[in-house]
C-alpha cells in the first residue's frame, strides 16, 4: 500500500503520481510505504533529485523524494525512477545507515566518488531500463 503526497511548486502531479504508483505497484507491492515528493529548485545544489529516509532508518517505510520541477519530462521521469530505485534499496535493506555511515550490501563506500557509489551505479542503470518499461506498460510513446 502506498500513501503519496506531492508538494512544492510547479509539480507535475499527474506524471509524478503515475510514475511512483507504477514503481511501487510493480516492485514493492506488499510494503506499506509513505512517500512525499517535494518539488523544489535544486540547480544550486547541482542535483536533479534526492531520496532520503523520513522516518526510522531501521526498516524504513517513510521517504522524502526531492525533485527539480524544471526538468524536461523525460529527465523528470527518469529522475523519479532513479530515486525510487534508492527507495527500494532502503526498503530491501541493501542501502543502510549505521552510526552515521552509509552502507550498500553491508559495505561502506565513503572513500569513493559519487559516480563510483555502487548504489548509484545500479540506480543510473535501472532508471533507463525502468523508463522504457514505464512507457511501454503505460502505453506511452518513447
Amino acid at each position: 500500500m502506498l500513501s503519496l503526497d506531492i508538494t512544492g511548486y510547479a509539480a507535475r502531479k499527474r506524471r509524478c503520481e503515475s510514475v511512483v504508483e507504477w514503481f511501487i505497484t510493480k516492485y514493492l507491492p506488499r510494503h506499506h510505504i509513505y512517500v512525499e515528493v517535494l518539488h523544489r529548485g535544486l540547480r544550486r545544489e547541482q542535483s536533479y533529485g534526492y531520496c532520503s529516509v523520513a522516518g526510522d532508518v531501521y526498516k524504513p517505510r517513510e521517504f522524502l523524494i526531492e525533485i527539480d520541477p524544471k526538468l524536461d519530462i523525460e529527465l523528470y521521469t527518469k529522475t523519479i525512477l532513479h530515486e525510487c530505485v534508492h527507495l527500494r534499496q532502503w526498503v530491501q535493506g541493501l542501502l543502510k545507515e549505521r552510526r552515521g555511515k552509509m552502507f550498500y550490501k553491508d559495505k561502506t563506500f565513503d572513500d569513493l566518488e559519487y559516480w563510483e557509489y555502487p548504489h548509484e551505479i545500479e540506480a543510473h542503470h535501472l532508471e533507463e531500463v525502468y523508463y522504457m518499461d514505464y512507457l511501454r506498460e503505460t502505453g506511452q510513446a518513447a
